[in-house]
């Protein structure tokens, strides 16, 4: 049986690509939904060129559009990252893939109530990564989840039935 594929923050899988230098391994998605899909792997900072480790960023401004800030120095990397994301979501489309796995919280991953900050530097849990926003815009019926969500044992079945469901109409 060939494996359903599936999108992935590369640091999910252990990948030192993290602003740190560090990682988020999950060892369910590798030892156990790894066992099932084929993993592609995708870090929009190191992507887009950003080094590994880099300074912190963060979301700013409206919600609905907001800029991704360095937090020390300042710079905007809003028009780098949107750039890079779209160009990497249309080169996505040949891997027919059945879903993505996001990086909870990040702002460039983050596929909900991710922090934005406001011009008193207060934050609001409402805004989506830049790269997940761009990727969830372009496959609009792709089911998508996040790590922390898929702590949630009937949130993480529905996603799995999801993935497998579609994969099955691909085979088709």
């Amino acid at each position: 049986m060939e494996k359903i594929k599936l999108g992935v923050s590369a640091c999910l899988l252990g990948e030192n690509v993290r602003y740190d230098g560090g990682h988020s391994h999950d060892r369910f998605l590798t030892d156990t939904l790894g066992k099932y899909v084929e993993y592609i792997p995708v870090c929009p900072e190191v992507g887009c060129g950003l080094p590994v480790p880099r300074e912190a960023m963060h979301l700013e401004g409206n919600p609905d559009s907001p800029r991704l800030m360095t937090i020390q120095t300042r710079q905007d990397m809003t028009d780098r990252m949107e750039k890079w994301a779209k160009k990497r979501t249309v080169e996505l489309e040949k891997n027919n893939l059945c879903g993505f796995i996001f990086k909870s919280d990040s702002p460039s991953s983050g596929m909900e109530r991710v922090k934005v900050y406001n011009e008193k530097g207060i934050p609001v849990k409402k805004g989506v990564g830049l790269f997940a926003r761009i990727f969830m815009d372009h496959f609009p019926l792709l089911p998508v989840e996040d790590d922390g969500r898929l702590n949630d044992p009937i949130l993480r079945d529905n996603f799995i039935e999801r993935i497998f469901s579609l994969n099955s109409l691909i085979i088709l």
